[in-house]
């Protein structure tokens, strides 16, 4: 068996695989997103396409640093009608972005992408739709109080498991997938591989 390599700095992966009994060490890729993504976007490249770039690209410059190891890169997008949104810089950009979500739906993509030596083995992207409830923007408000700089570690400015799922009031998919990695799609991989036990 390899050794295995998240390329996240998200403590949420790294613990979703050790609850599934994984063995991983976890690395943050050092590239600047930004710099990635903003061409795919002014190229209107899909939403989901645009994550699938950006966990590769990520799970690539950890394998360099890691010959051999399998190295699994992840990233998430949110397409909301057609505008994809990414991780606001300040708490004003998070309460602009939560407030053009309220009381709509929008979507998230998360990719997974397996890279060995430098090449991608695998790819898998997840989709799931997400429908926020008409808060008050006193709510919105005590909310981000509540949460603080945490509302900028995210595309949506939410975490699911916290707080923010008090902004919603339908979710359809996945909670892996939601919570930016599809998870059982990733184990059944890893099982083919013979990379954990079947």
């Amino acid at each position: 068996m390899s050794e295995i390599v998240l390329a996240s700095a998200s403590p949420w992966r790294a613990q979703m695989l050790r609850d599934a009994g994984l063995e991983i060490q976890a690395e943050a890729a050092d590239i600047d997103e930004r710099a990635v993504d903003e061409p795919l976007r002014k190229a209107n490249l899909a939403p989901e396409d645009i994550a699938l770039v950006l966990a590769e690209a990520k799970a690539g410059d950890v394998s360099n640093r890691h010959p051999g190891a399998l190295v699994i890169g992840s990233d998430q997008v949110l397409d909301f009608d057609g505008e994809v949104f990414v991780k606001p810089e300040t708490i004003e950009q998070a309460r602009a972005n939560l407030l053009a979500l309220r009381g709509r739906s929008h979507q998230l993509h998360s990719a997974v992408v397996c890279v060995r030596d430098g090449i991608a083995i695998w790819r898998h992207v997840a989709s799931a739709t997400l429908t926020m409830r008409n808060f008050s923007p006193e709510f919105l408000g005590h909310y981000l109080t509540w949460i603080g700089d945490v509302a900028l570690k995210s595309v949506g400015s939410y975490q699911i498991e916290g707080e923010g799922i008090q902004l919603f009031e339908a979710i359809e998919g996945d909670h892996f997938t939601i919570v930016g990695l599809p998870l059982l799609p990733l184990l059944g991989f890893l099982r083919d591989e013979g990379e954990i036990e079947t």
